[in-house]
């Protein structure tokens, strides 16, 4: 392929996308289901072959931001879980949507098993964007969501190797395995021992880390395209050789940010490309296809999660969260179609289904409470809460306690506080990485999702005396006003305008980080204007202040609050 020919078709996207996306900004819209209408426009311009190879790009970079942003030390807490449930999935829906591409749509047994990778795998640019909060929050969803994913990649990483071979003998399949999991293996090597050398050199200089950083991103690309495997597993494995859940990788991480979305829109928009004008065979297999991954995926999802002993409403907005057409199920398709084997109207079947889920999760995403409490919640009534009762400890006849909802800075400061009082409480927290702190600090804990009932009744929240919520999501603040219970309620916002709603709604005090920030500078700057003003027992005092707080782990840029 021509280099000039590559351009070209890079500016066409370009151009095309920045006027469909200064559309959807005008109207505060998602910009996924402009990307992919920019891609049908640009479809008509650009040849498949330009399109094919863009599409190979745009999802290699951002394979290697997954691998990148991925915390092992927070899918480590879930990993076990997640693995079971999916699992369950590969062996529950991979079987059934085989049979229907094999037995009602006539494919044979190779088009039939592209048709059951499309059907299981779900994808990490929509998914993995979808839960950015959840998992900056580190909610048990969003950890559980991203772990599942994590496990779909590296099985889609292996298949996409499998494809890579010329041809299918034992030999060079093994060898072309071989080869990849060679990577893996320096990848982790870099990971431990390289990447830590590489910020010593750097001298804290944020440019030359991420210039670094960039360089093991080329050097692997190379490395898979000198051993003759797809460019995305390099990427994949320079992903995870990066330490994004270290500090050092601070500057790493916002330079990746900054141009994340360049890679973005050429993913989405050459998808949009890729889709051509269905023909009814193509339409019906399309739309079963997105029948499977929107609703039999979830669904098996969510009773894999139950049953593991999760709560009904954290199984359901894990599933949920893995309900999109994942885009290296598109890499297999296209590495199918280089090769010959996928017949056409499968390979367009699985580019509509792609963008049709891609384009319905965003939608879907806002309507998520409203079905769970109308229906999942009335489906799953007798949901097994196993997990919660496994990872709780609350005294037997407590009560006159306080509440305490998250265990980051304010929780744990709290918990002091509580401590030095002699006052008896009970904390609320949904991220297994936490667990095993709160073992040790707490006198009582409840591991559980603070919008779901069962957490409330393990903390006896009828007989507490106040309830303290120190996260600032509204829907987690709206779920604690709705509780039973006579206690006084105190939480946590981030504007002043929610907080009055919030005061309206029946909370008894709501803290506005901002504001007491403020009234603290305005404090501190009084004290230090005052006329009997000592500077040196001042400074002294903050001093000891941070020295305890740095003790409780609140030193690090990343600690939660």
């Amino acid at each position: 392929m021509a280099m000039t020919d590559l351009i070209t078709a890079l500016a066409v996207v370009f151009v095309t996308a920045g006027v469909f996306l200064l559309i959807a900004n005008h109207f505060s819209l998602s910009p996924i289901p402009f990307y992919l209408l920019a891609g049908l426009v640009t479809g008509t311009v650009v040849a498949e072959p330009e399109l094919i190879e863009l599409a190979q790009w745009g999802i290699a970079f951002l394979v290697f931001t997954f691998g990148f942003r991925t915390d092992f030390s927070s899918i480590q807490s879930v990993l076990r879980d997640a693995e079971t449930a999916a699992v369950t999935q590969l062996l529950v829906v991979g079987p059934i949507a085989f049979g229907v591409a094999y037995l009602v749509f006539g494919f044979g047994p190779e088009n039939a098993v592209y048709f059951a990778i499309a059907a299981t795998l779900s994808s990490t640019i929509v998914g993995a964007r979808e839960l950015e909060q959840e998992i900056r929050s580190n909610l048990v969803h969003g950890r559980l969501a991203s772990s599942v994913h994590f496990f779909d990649d590296l099985l889609a990483i292996g298949l996409i190797v499998v494809l890579s071979a010329e041809q299918y003998t034992s030999t060079i399949v093994t060898s072309k395995i071989g080869y990849a999991v060679l990577l893996l293996l320096v990848a982790l090597l870099v990971y431990r021992h390289g990447f830590p050398l590489l910020v010593r050199l750097a001298g804290g200089s944020d440019e030359l880390v991420m210039m670094g950083s960039i360089s093991i991103l080329i050097a692997f690309i190379a490395g898979a395209e000198l051993a003759g495997v797809s460019i995305v597993v390099g990427a994949f494995a320079a992903g995870i050789s990066i330490r994004g859940d270290d500090i050092s990788a601070l500057g790493v991480q916002n330079g990746i940010a900054s141009i994340r979305d360049f890679f973005v829109a050429i993913f989405f928009v050459t998808l949009g490309a890729l889709v051509s004008v269905p023909s009814i065979s193509v339409l019906v297999v399309a739309l079963t296809l997105v029948f499977l991954v929107l609703v039999v995926n979830p669904f098996v999802l969510m009773l894999s999660f139950v049953y593991e002993g999760y709560d009904a409403r954290t199984a359901f907005l894990s599933s949920t969260s893995l309900n999109q057409v994942s885009e290296l199920s598109l890499v297999v398709a296209i590495q199918a179609l280089l090769l010959g084997s996928i017949s056409e109207t499968l390979f367009d079947a699985i580019i509509l289904a792609a963008a049709a889920t891609m384009i319905l999760t965003s939608v879907a995403r806002r309507y998520e409470e409203p079905v769970y409490r109308s229906l999942i919640e009335r489906l799953v009534a007798g949901r097994q809460t196993r997990k919660i009762d496994e990872r709780s400890h609350v005294t037997d006849g407590l009560s006159d306690h306080t509440v305490i909802v998250g265990y980051g800075r304010q929780g744990r400061r709290l918990v002091d506080t509580l401590e030095r009082l002699d006052r008896e409480y009970v904390v609320i927290e949904n991220d297994p990485v936490l667990w095993d702190d709160m073992q040790i600090e707490c006198q009582n804990y409840t591991f559980g999702d603070a919008i779901s009932s069962y957490p409330w009744d393990k903390a006896r929240v009828t007989e507490a005396s106040l309830v303290v919520s120190t996260v600032d999501h509204r829907p987690v603040s709206e779920a604690v006003l709705e509780v039973e219970t006579d206690a006084d309620v105190i939480l946590r916002s981030e504007t002043s305008a929610e907080a009055r709603e919030l005061l309206d709604q029946g909370a008894t005090y709501v803290s506005v980080p901002n504001v007491l920030a403020s009234d603290q500078l305005i404090d501190t700057i009084e004290t230090a204007i005052s006329d009997d003003f000592d500077k040196e027992s001042f400074r002294a005092d903050q001093l000891e202040t941070l020295d305890t707080l740095e003790k409780r782990g609140f030193g690090s840029r990343f600690s939660r609050d």
